[in-house]
């Protein structure tokens, strides 16, 4: 549901520049993506055409997605000057997608997902290259190892990239943010890691707290407000209009996040591309999981914890811990928070010192990280 705090979108001409203005955006990041990635062929080519699956896996994951840190990146330097047909913003985008391409491979291995966007996950696909194959050792092992380098390519493309975004901006501030959004992202997903391991012997109010944290550092800041901040690093903006950006867009990918945690445990599969209830095999601790067990009975709690992480959980094993989510209160109280976080945004929107249009098209951008359903 709409925080009662955000405005509704308004028609007519301006969404309309706004509408062409992200659609040429994306057309140019798209373009940049597949040259960049067009090279990047020639140079593994030259070492060895064996190498060249992992640019394939890195060009099918980096082909699809909703681009938002990526436009974040462009609002970011609009709101803050930039001209409308720069190179610079296109250039931080793709490195900021090769970056999210990276924290989601590496995110796949990490919980064992078997799926992404309705495919194999990377170390899947290259377990089932090292099986097709009739190879020798363990394929488990092989798809893994792969899918580590795989991502590790990314993190080096997204370096490469973010360097040369810097070259005719004022990127020593834009350098600063977009250093520390990575070092945010390992350690919250350390700590996510660690969260899962030592969970069970959290008190329900520290579990709650240490999950908001995890969901803050490990997605929160690197997809809302490090993309919106580094826009508009790179366009020169001051550090009372950063702090303004980081108003509105941290608490916005809070509840992004929030939002993702429910989807993975009620989403559809036929939306989301990941099997239904995939959060709860994976022993996801999040903030769903910590309230349900700070509000349901000492007996639920018991269950939850049992069932918590266990990879062969059926479609029935899913509905009863979906029921006993519900019946503690937890969905209700992680939608309440929701709606809480992008009232905050919301609000802090409207104070944001940048004109009209930009404004408008991160009020979309907006709604659309907090009403969705994949």
């Amino acid at each position: 549901m709409l925080s009662p705090h955000a405005t509704p979108s308004r028609g007519g001409s301006g969404s309309d520049e706004i509408a062409a203005d992200q659609d040429r955006f994306r057309s140019r990041l798209t373009d940049t993506i597949e040259q960049f990635l067009a090279d990047q062929r020639s140079v593994l080519g030259a070492i060895s055409s064996e190498s060249l699956p992992l640019i394939e896996s890195i060009a099918t994951l980096t082909s699809g997605g909703k681009r938002m840190r990526a436009l974040l990146c462009y609002w970011g330097w609009r709101a803050a000057g930039g001209v409308q047909d720069a190179s610079a913003p296109v250039t931080a985008g793709t490195a900021l997608e090769f970056f999210q391409a990276a924290a989601l491979i590496h995110d796949d291995v990490i919980d064992r997902s078997d799926t992404r966007r309705g495919r194999p996950s990377v170390h899947r696909e290259f377990s089932a290259r090292h099986t097709d194959a009739g190879w020798h050792l363990d394929a488990e092992r092989f798809g893994v190892s792969a899918a580590i380098l795989a991502g590790d390519l990314c993190l080096a493309f997204s370096e490469e990239l973010f360097t040369a975004s810097c070259a005719d901006t004022a990127g020593t501030t834009a350098r600063g943010i977009f250093n520390r959004m990575r070092t945010e992202v390992m350690a919250g997903q350390y700590l996510d890691l660690l969260e899962e391991a030592v969970g069970p012997d959290q008190s329900p109010a520290v579990a709650e707290e240490r999950a908001l944290n995890i969901l803050r550092f490990k997605s929160a800041k690197y997809s809302m407000e490090r993309p919106l901040m580094l826009g508009g690093a790179l366009a020169g903006a001051d550090a009372d209009l950063l702090a303004a950006y980081s108003a509105f867009a941290l608490p916005l990918g809070e509840a992004f996040q929030l939002r993702d945690d429910v989807l993975g445990v009620f989403g559809d599969p036929e939306v989301t591309g990941k099997p239904a209830g995939d959060d709860l095999r994976e022993g996801k601790r999040t903030f769903l999981i910590a309230r349900t067990l700070g509000s349901g009975t000492a007996a639920s709690s018991a269950r939850i914890n049992a069932m918590l992480g266990d990879t062969g959980l059926d479609a029935e094993a899913v509905a009863l811990l979906r029921s006993l989510i519900v019946e503690s209160g937890a969905l209700a109280r992680t939608e309440e928070l929701i709606e809480g976080k992008s009232a905050e945004a919301f609000e802090a929107l409207t104070r944001l010192p940048a004109d009209g249009v930009s404004r408008e098209a991160l009020h979309r951008l907006a709604e659309a990280a907090v009403i969705r359903t994949a």
